[in-house]
């Protein structure tokens, strides 16, 4: 349940703060709302829903410690609308079950990397800043930055790269950190970003941000498990979303941005033979999507806040399937330039094609 930390720090502008109340007042409108807010940060997004829904319950979830003390603080005033629980996303079942809930109304994921977690150099995050290789979300558990890069296998460490940062110049990297931990143990993100820049060409340092970018993402999400956690927790997040209940998720960069489509995709689609006129029983989508693929962000809240810039949003709705079900529904009729040939099978979109 959160611990003190003393004296409360970090800065937090909410993304997307307006879209994401416009996207959730349906479901928080009605009497009792619960909203829950899977990734609680400072608590900015969770004030905002208690402030303009007063009759909303919220449930708030981090696995950071020191967010979940700043958020009881400055969620205080709503003490009696609130559960802050110390839990990972992906844990909702089990949270959902011990408050005795069946399902949520309201739902908000704002994934990735926090603005404490981001602005206190101590915790490790920051590319730009010394500190001690941590990266943990959870400080109080776990494996920290520091031992993946200076106790992993060379090719671990590559996968690793590859793969959670698109990091196309891994193989360079691991072999700069394994010629330097083999002459001391790599304790600082200053001396690890160094490392990093300098295994890069120098043609490549000159675009793209800074060089260690790539590598720092995909230590982080190795450190915190993040891609399995986002895997689990959507699936159980839409499983548990009640009838015409909504849920909105924040993605910041593409490997949890597929993974969410993915989900998504899977359940606003019927499950059912595709040649019959009529869509069975229990083959239906269960969601309907309240965007049209990803939404970016707006060039007004990126120059508002710039940590908006990769943003990509998406929303859907639970359908409520007691209205739906019953006996099976006749499809759309498909148009007379088809040749009569029933419905067409959509084209398979490759993936990262499109939105």
């Amino acid at each position: 349940m959160g611990v003190d930390m003393g004296e409360l720090r970090g800065t937090h502008v909410p993304v997307l703060l307006e879209r994401c109340l416009e996207l959730l007042a349906p479901a928080l409108d009605r009497p009792q709302a619960t909203h829950v807010d899977f990734t609680l940060g400072l608590g900015g997004h969770a004030e905002a829903v208690l402030e303009r829904f007063p009759q909303a319950v919220l449930i708030g979830l981090d696995r950071d410690t020191e967010a979940l003390a700043h958020s009881r603080h400055r969620l205080a005033r709503f003490a009696d609308r609130t559960h802050l629980i110390h839990a990972v996303y992906h844990e909702l079942p089990d949270v959902l079950a011990d408050l005795g809930l069946p399902n949520f109304h309201s739902g908000l994921f704002d994934l990735g990397v926090s603005s404490l977690q981001l602005d206190e150099p101590d915790r490790g995050f920051a590319y730009a800043r010394d500190a001690p290789l941590d990266m943990r979300m959870d400080q109080s558990r776990g494996i920290t930055a520091e031992e993946v890069v200076n106790e992993y296998q060379p090719g671990e460490l590559v996968r690793i790269l590859r793969e959670y940062g698109e990091e196309k110049f891994a193989t360079r990297i691991v072999s700069a950190i394994v010629r330097e931990r083999g002459r001391d143990r790599i304790t600082s993100s200053a001396r690890l970003a160094d490392l990093v820049r300098d295994a890069i060409p120098a043609a490549a340092r000159r675009t793209g941000g800074n060089p260690a970018k790539r590598t720092f993402q995909a230590l982080r999400i190795e450190v915190n498990g993040e891609l399995a956690s986002v895997e689990a927790a959507v699936p159980a997040a839409l499983d548990l979303l009640a009838p015409k209940g909504r849920l909105v998720v924040m993605s910041y960069q593409s490997l949890e941005d597929r993974i969410v489509k993915r989900a998504i995709a899977a359940r606003t689609r019927s499950t059912g033979p595709i040649d019959l006129p009529v869509e069975l029983p229990g083959t239906g989508p269960t969601l309907r999507s309240l965007t049209r693929g990803s939404e970016p962000p707006s060039e007004a809240e990126v120059a508002e806040n710039p940590r908006a810039a990769s943003v990509k949003l998406r929303a859907v709705e639970r359908i409520d399937e007691s209205q739906a079900s019953g006996a099976a529904r006749e499809r759309p009729r498909m148009s007379a330039t088809h040749g009569g040939l029933g419905r067409l099978r959509p084209r398979r979109q490759q993936e990262g094609e499109g939105t």
